[in-house]
């Protein structure tokens, strides 16, 4: 058996609506070590639990999030289109996620998202006050953000999320990540060798629970990202 955390994609999200109340405590009720969420901003400098950068799949609406006050954002039904006339789910604060998460001993991988590019005030805020649940960590594509972590917070875990631009070689040279965050395609032998000779540990997402290497892991993998956190489960410990 092994130990290695898995993380529910958007909460528990192949059971209720991705980044919702419902879709974190189902996560946590079938066994998920950590939620990973998505962090947005609105326009009044309120960190928000949302993944797109606007509102058009979720809300139906044509608008940016950062276009948006607080108090507007959180009267929007969300979900899909034909569903969310008949939905309760609203966007959440992160603080009361944060709030949650402490609270039930869970960890967060904060993926901060796009719209703090142009905020980062809010995120300076953020780090200078906060408490996280012990396991937690901040991922982003976008690397100056995870820089400002490292400036305000120097002692909390990074993850950067690799595209296929991604220079292998490069790993252990920047400063602002301690670890990195990859689709399961690249789970291949050349790029698990790089995490290993930079002591840089990797987690995995898009895992479904039926992958072979699920059972018998390399030791550069440091977590498992899944909208499918029982399944992983059952697999890690078989």
């Amino acid at each position: 058996m092994n130990d290695i955390p898995i993380f529910a994609h958007r909460g528990a999200s192949s059971f209720h609506l991705e980044n919702t109340f419902s879709a974190f405590k189902k996560a946590k009720e079938i066994g998920a070590d950590g939620i990973e969420l998505d962090l947005q901003i609105s326009k009044d400098g309120v960190l928000v639990v949302f993944h797109d950068i606007d509102l058009k799949r979720l809300a139906g609406v044509n608008k940016l999030v950062a276009e948006c006050d607080y108090e507007e954002l959180i009267r929007y039904n969300l979900g899909t289109r034909f569903k969310r006339m008949f939905s309760r789910e609203r966007i959440m604060s992160f603080q009361d996620v944060l709030n949650w998460a402490n609270s039930e001993n869970i960890a967060l991988n904060i993926e901060l998202k796009e719209s703090l590019l142009t905020n980062v005030h809010a995120l300076k805020n953020l780090l200078k006050s906060m408490k996280l649940p012990p396991g937690s960590h901040f991922s982003s594509f976008h690397g100056t953000l995870l820089e400002t972590v490292k400036e305000i917070q120097p002692n909390i875990e990074t993850a950067f999320i690799i595209t296929k631009k991604f220079d292998w070689s490069s790993l252990g040279i920047h400063a602002y990540y301690d670890a990195i965050h990859a689709h399961k395609r690249y789970y291949k032998s050349r790029y698990l060798k790089y995490c290993e000779t930079a002591n840089i540990g990797i987690r995995f997402y898009g895992i479904q629970g039926n992958e072979s290497f699920l059972e018998n892991p390399h030791s550069a993998v440091i977590g498992w990202i899944t909208d499918f956190p029982h399944k992983v489960r059952k697999a890690r410990n078989r």
